[in-house]
């Protein structure tokens, strides 16, 4: 047989053997098939599946597809991601600067703008310009802010050589108040020094910050000889000056900063670790010698009865408390708007010092007022921070009681207006107006900066964003190339 008939014959008993696809019978009228069979019936009859386009594969787009892709269970957009994202930035080595130094100066030209607003009737009421406490603020701003730029600068051994030079100044001015003559008596608390025409200055909001640079130059001097396990040692002689500066303050009669400056000595004890039982002995004395006080002045009483009132005693009583809550009452959700404040038309005292938080409750409302305990948490957590990321034991001393400062004299004021604690009478950190407490706070800020920069992963990204160090940075990455290459 031939050979092309031998391979037909073959061809024709391969395809005998390949079983054909069942057909589906016809299905009477009115009857549908089972979706098998219709399935079957057309593969059968040779029916094509409709074809998809390359590349609109799973997901919308294949290899090389244009079409748009669903994202991502876990990588798209969502809380979670916004999360992750927030949490990366803060964990950069430069958070904590940019916080610290941004917030400081939001709350400073923040507190500018509400004393100019809270002083004015204040101003024209004692015959002065309506500017008169704005310039003067301002004035102290400017000041505040060259310390504060001097200070985050400065290294951190030259503030250690600052701690005991500031402390003898400072006890040296705190005995000059007591001088009669050259001492002066502000609201009935001889702690005044006058320096000439407007000027005064308050010596004993100076001793806070002596307080927590000569405290933390102490106990890093002795963890380093490793003192502090023994009470003696960490309780002498930190308790006896600072009971020393305490003594002095309340000679002048001045309870509310008396407070800050027990509030900063047991922040500087807990830093060092003391014992429960050491430090509940010195909390219960300092509790006892406080009840005595507050016990044997008239004045102190009435301030502790006003807690949580919502009006006015018939005979004048609580008047300041219960103003500050009008104020902060008509202010709504955003406030009757910038300078149109009513309580300051002479029936809130102290608008612009101790209660301009109330003022600012007033003209900017829930929201002004949100935005400023915003800022302040934002500083407390950084200075936190700082004080828990570093390894040198004076900048966790220093920074912890900086931190402690500031928070603890924020709380006080903000709660006194709120009515939840007693008036003390100390202003608002960077807010309120006074040059004598916005100086040693600025300076203060401008020591939390300066800790911040010494942390070494902030030297290093610092480093970086200098313009010499990029240009020699790319210079390294350029390779070199032949002089006829273009």
């Amino acid at each position: 047989m031939p050979a092309d008939e031998r391979f037909a014959v073959r061809r024709e008993s391969a395809r005998a053997s390949v079983p054909r696809p069942l057909t589906a019978a016809p299905a009477p009228a009115g009857v549908p098939l089972p979706p098998g069979l219709a399935l079957r019936g057309r593969l059968a009859t040779g029916a094509r599946r409709p074809e998809t386009p390359r590349g609109s594969g799973r997901g919308g787009s294949g290899r090389g597809g244009s079409g748009p892709r669903t994202p991502r269970s876990g990588r798209g957009g969502g809380p979670r991601r916004a999360y992750e994202r927030a949490r990366r930035a803060w964990d950069r080595p430069l958070t904590a600067y940019y916080v610290i130094l941004g917030s400081s100066l939001l709350i400073t030209v923040l507190g500018l703008v509400m004393v100019y607003s809270a002083s004015m009737i204040k101003a024209l009421d004692i015959s002065k310009p309506a500017t008169y406490f704005f310039g003067k603020q301002f004035l102290a701003a400017v000041i505040g802010g060259g310390l504060m730029l001097i200070a985050a600068r400065m290294p951190v051994k030259l503030h250690r050589g600052l701690a005991y030079p500031i402390l003898m100044v400072t006890v040296f001015l705190m005995i000059l108040v007591q001088v009669p003559g050259i001492g002066m008596s502000v609201n009935g608390n001889q702690n005044w020094l006058y320096l000439g025409g407007p000027f005064q200055l308050q010596p004993s909001e100076f001793g806070k910050l002596a307080l927590i640079l000569w405290g933390a130059d102490l106990l890093a001097r002795k963890q380093d000889k490793r003192l502090l396990t023994q009470w003696k040692h960490m309780l002498v002689p930190l308790v006896p000056v600072a009971f020393m500066l305490l003594g002095l303050i309340m000679l002048g009669g001045d309870m509310g900063t008396a407070i800050i400056l027990t509030a900063i000595l047991f922040g500087l004890l807990w830093l060092a670790g003391a014992p429960t039982r050491l430090f509940a002995g010195v909390l219960g004395f300092a509790a006892v010698l406080a009840f005595l006080l507050i016990r044997t002045s008239p004045n102190r009483m009435s301030r502790l009865a006003c807690m949580g009132v919502s009006e006015p005693d018939p005979e004048g009583g609580c008047w300041q408390a219960a103003h500050g809550i009008y104020a902060l009452a008509s202010g709504g959700w955003f406030g009757s708007g910038l300078g149109a404040s009513v309580e300051k038309w002479g029936q809130l005292p102290e608008p612009h010092t101790d209660f301009i938080f109330a003022i600012t409750g007033e003209e900017l409302g829930l929201a002004g007022t949100l935005s400023v305990l915003a800022l302040f948490a934002a500083l407390g957590y950084a200075g936190i921070r700082v004080a828990g990321r570093t390894e040198d034991p004076f900048v966790r001393y220093a920074a912890g009681g900086v931190t402690t400062w500031i928070t603890a004299q924020a709380v006080i004021n903000i709660g006194a207006v709120l009515g939840l604690l007693p008036i003390a009478g100390v202003p608002l950190p960077l807010f309120s107006y006074g040059g004598s407490a916005l100086l040693p706070t600025m300076f203060a800020v401008g020591l939390m900066i300066a800790f911040a920069r010494e942390d070494p992963a902030a030297k290093a990204a610092l480093a970086m964003r200098r313009p010499g160090v990029r240009w020699k940075t790319m210079r390294r990455r350029v390779k070199k190339r032949s002089s006829g290459e273009r």
